[in-house]
């Protein structure tokens, strides 16, 4: 990867294009401190420990939703736009339709999920502002009390104008990025937002070597060594496919003889991506955000307070029914991407056929029993990597004897950054060399003049 970046910024257009996406993620970082006027937080946000809705947006905004920023809406609103917009193409056939249009079916999608975000973002933001409220970060009068009337009413519409704003931008500068700079703009962002939360990792691992617990000297090493062990494993998962062999019938065009080649269809054994792992933690985050704006909390030995402490994230049935949710949609999305009768159809179309398999029904089905194993196979390889933090961390605070004096009364160590993170940033930076590679290789080929 850092001999193809090398390489890449050799060239002068890749390293124009190379300069013009930093200078953009910087303009996105910078935008991520600027505070949203009205505010008045002083520190961080308590987004609380368990698993709530606010955890996961302070993990993919890179901390801005937790200081309040114009940026602290993020990318999020649009990935929950382009999620509806590939559910509703399924279910309604004029969006099918314009998808099969192609580039300028693609360009009326886009322009759809623009005014989608928009929407998302304003509705996201109106939340935001009554939570903001709720637990009294916005400015007060001097008798020391929350603006009310007109003043209340002007605050709230500038709060959520601008940080509606700040989602817009956000979206137009990964748009840029895509134009004019290298890889997906929206991802590129998204990957800088998760990769700012570093240093706040790093110095939670010197705090856990500064309580001078020898356990500790072994248990941080060791997570170092699972990260970068885990990356492995995701860029083995990434370039992971069966290739299925087809044969295409000879045929005769004009004077000549097409076809009678053999070759192959490649099917990723991850063909649904981080997908699954959004959904499952977004669903399982849903009581926690509930929980947060009940006022009256039920008692721990209660009904309630059991179900709720369930939805931890450092409950066992909260990490059986993370991986239970993930094979699930990881089925789902399959699903709804991969149609084996449309698939057998075209290779029907173009003289193809799989090997011991007749075309048509028999080829759909073949094709429809290798997707439903692969995407188990997938599902199982994808929840290894998001349930390792969770199980680690129960193992930890089961094994570790509380710290005397800990305010929260645990002695295990838990890891901030999970298996989403990882693969999201794993991902990006695979694409984004591939994209390196492919250009380098355009400019480099040499044709039949040469």
């Amino acid at each position: 990867m850092i001999k193809t970046i090398i390489n890449a910024w050799k060239i002068a257009d890749i390293r124009k294009k190379l300069i013009f996406t930093a200078f953009i993620v910087l303009v996105f970082r910078i935008g991520s401190v600027i505070p949203v006027p009205f505010l008045n937080i002083m520190e961080e946000i308590d987004v609380g420990k368990t698993n709530t809705i606010l955890t996961y947006l302070s993990l993919m905004t890179g901390s801005a939703f937790t200081y309040g920023t114009i940026f602290a809406m993020s990318i999020t609103p649009y990935i929950n736009a382009s999620i509806i917009m590939q559910l509703l193409a399924v279910a309604i056939p004029a969006l099918e339709n314009l998808q099969k249009e192609g580039e300028e079916g693609r360009k009326k999608i886009a322009s759809i999920t623009r005014f989608v975000t928009v929407a998302l973002g304003i509705l996201q933001s109106v939340a935001y502002y009554f939570f903001l409220r709720a637990n009294g970060y916005l400015m007060v009068d001097q008798n020391g009390e929350q603006f009310a009337g007109f003043a209340g009413v002007f605050q709230a519409l500038v709060i959520v104008a601008v940080l509606t704003a700040g989602t817009a931008v956000i979206m137009w500068l990964g748009e840029q990025i895509t134009i004019s700079g290298i890889g997906n703009g929206i991802s590129i962002i998204l990957f800088a937002g998760i990769v700012s939360r570093f240093p706040t990792l790093i110095r939670q691992l010197f705090q856990y070597l500064n309580t001078r617990r020898p356990v500790y000297f072994v248990l941080v090493p060791f997570v170092c060594v699972c990260f970068v062990l885990m990356i492995a494993y995701i860029v083995f998962m990434d370039n992971s496919e069966r290739r299925l062999t087809v044969n295409y019938a000879k045929r005769v065009v004009g004077r000549k003889m097409m076809g009678g080649q053999s070759s192959h269809m490649p099917i990723k054994v991850n063909m649904s991506g981080v997908l699954p792992v959004i959904f499952a933690s977004s669903i399982l985050s849903l009581p926690g955000t509930v929980q947060m704006f009940i006022k009256n909390q039920p008692a721990e030995t209660s009904f309630w307070g059991k179900f709720f402490s369930a939805f931890q994230g450092d409950s066992w049935v909260y990490a059986i029914l993370y991986f239970l949710l993930i094979i699930f949609f990881a089925y789902f999305y399959s699903t709804i991407q991969y149609n084996p009768i449309e698939m057998a159809n075209n290779l029907r179309k173009n003289n193809g056929a799989i090997p011991g398999f007749r075309p048509g029904k028999p080829t759909s089905d073949h094709i429809m029993r290798i997707l439903s194993r692969l995407t188990l196979i997938g599902a199982l390889m994808l929840s290894v990597i998001a349930l390792f933090p969770i199980v680690y961390s129960l193992i930890c605070n089961a094994a570790i004897p509380p710290l005397e004096g800990a305010a929260d009364n645990t002695g295990g160590m838990t890891i901030s950054l999970g298996g989403t993170s990882l693969i999201i940033m794993s991902g990006v930076a695979l694409e984004t060399v591939r994209q390196l590679e492919s250009q380098m290789m355009m400019r480099h080929y040499k044709g039949f003049l040469d």
